[in-house]
């Protein structure tokens, strides 16, 4: 007797959904492998698990959080916004898909290394960035939006970072391994600094009736343009303290530019102070590199704060707000979501800041901000996987 295979409606309905909009399947990938990618990092640091792949066990880490998890955020929300800038539809259905499946492949090959010639893992890891390029140069192109033309070549910036990457794994480029990596950091962080000094404000003032953000001109040119100049002295290895000098300038002003956000209503607000901590982090992060550039404090102390705070934390916060709002919930999260980013910055605590002042627990802290990194985006895992997998709840599109 033959056994005809049909799928379950049901099933066919929630991909038909996940692949409606660009933040639903990356930001559900996105937590998924925020916790598989930590899970396994935390016991290979420590010598309990062994971890062949084409990157090395420590530069897997650090590859992987900034190409894979970043990036796939970063796919996500441009996606989305990108729709709502120019009311002209991005990747979806099966281009969505397929792109999806451009970057799980990029997770997956580098632990076939063995039987993959590295140029194949490479050229796979590297088509990601290009071709969400092209999905969101299309739209904005055509609808003339020339004020966010500027995301293009920071994502060129993070792809150039993930192919000098590539090429030092080859054999070529071998001294600008560790520079690529930062390069890539610190697009990121520039990114995040170019679109919190829109968002976060205009969340603000939605979310809290009678806000009125603050803003100084000279403050918004100098906390993007000390940024910019920070990105290239640190990549181009001018004299560390060049680079000092622009991160402490960025601290101050990007410091300056959270205090005109600030209202002391936010604090009731999880979905809000969350992306104020996260800001907070970037900051905390320049004065990290300009404490290092005067040698007060190790240079190698001074990244977590920029990725686990700055990036972790704000990351959570947006894929949080950004997936309530784009599938017509309303804008309040309980209290897992509370407790998961209150997690998240006590894991930025005590990977960014702790081993600085204890540095004989380094090991043990270590391990306590991976254990915090997992349990957050765990509790995000099972909190939103019902909403990046159902419909919206006006019924419209999206």
């Amino acid at each position: 007797m033959t056994v005809k295979f049909e799928p379950r409606p049901d099933f066919i309905r929630s991909m038909l959904v996940l692949f409606a909009l660009g933040f639903r399947p990356f930001f559900l990938l996105s937590g998924l492998f925020a916790i598989l990618s930590v899970a396994l990092w935390v016991p290979t640091f420590a010598g309990w698990l062994p971890l062949n792949s084409y990157y090395g066990q420590i530069g897997w880490h650090s590859h992987e959080m900034i190409f894979g998890y970043t990036a796939a955020v970063i796919a996500g929300f441009l996606l989305t916004a990108v729709r709502n800038w120019t009311e002209i539809a991005t990747a979806q259905g099966w281009t969505l898909a397929g792109l999806t499946i451009i970057w799980c492949l990029g997770r997956i090959l580098p632990f076939l290394s063995a039987v993959l010639p590295p140029v194949v893992i490479a050229l796979v890891d590297l088509s990601f960035l290009p071709v969400l390029v092209v999905g969101i140069a299309v739209p904005l192109v055509q609808r003339g939006e020339r004020r966010n033309l500027l995301f293009l070549p920071l994502i060129a910036a993070l792809w150039l970072a993930n192919l000098l990457v590539h090429l030092a794994l080859i054999g070529f480029a071998v001294n600008f391994g560790d520079r690529a990596v930062l390069l890539g950091l610190d697009s990121i962080i520039l990114l995040i600094v170019i679109m919190g000094g829109r968002v976060i404000p205009f969340f603000t003032e939605r979310a809290i009736q009678g806000t009125r953000i603050k803003r100084w001109s000279a403050v918004e040119w100098l906390a993007t343009g000390s940024v910019l100049a920070f990105v290239l002295a640190e990549f181009l290895f001018i004299d560390p303290r060049v680079a000092g000098l622009f991160a402490g300038v960025a601290a101050i002003s990007n410091g300056l530019r959270l205090c005109g956000w600030h209202t002391h209503r936010l604090w009731r607000v999880p979905l809000l102070w969350v992306l104020h901590l996260g800001y907070g982090w970037i900051v905390a992060g320049f004065l990290l590199k300009a404490g290092a550039a005067l040698a007060l404090i190790p240079a190698q102390f001074t990244l977590h704060a920029f990725s686990v705070g700055g990036i972790g934390v704000l990351t959570l916060g947006m894929m949080a707000r950004v997936s309530l709002g784009h599938t017509a919930r309303p804008l309040k999260v309980g209290t897992e979501m509370a407790i998961a980013f209150a997690a998240i910055n006590f894991a930025a605590v005590s990977r960014g800041l702790l081993p600085i002042f204890y540095p004989q627990w380094f090991f043990e802290f270590v391990i306590l901000g991976g254990v915090l990194w997992v349990a957050a985006f765990t509790i995000f895992t099972i909190v939103y996987v019902p909403i990046l997998t159902q419909p919206r709840l006006d019924g419209q599109f999206g």
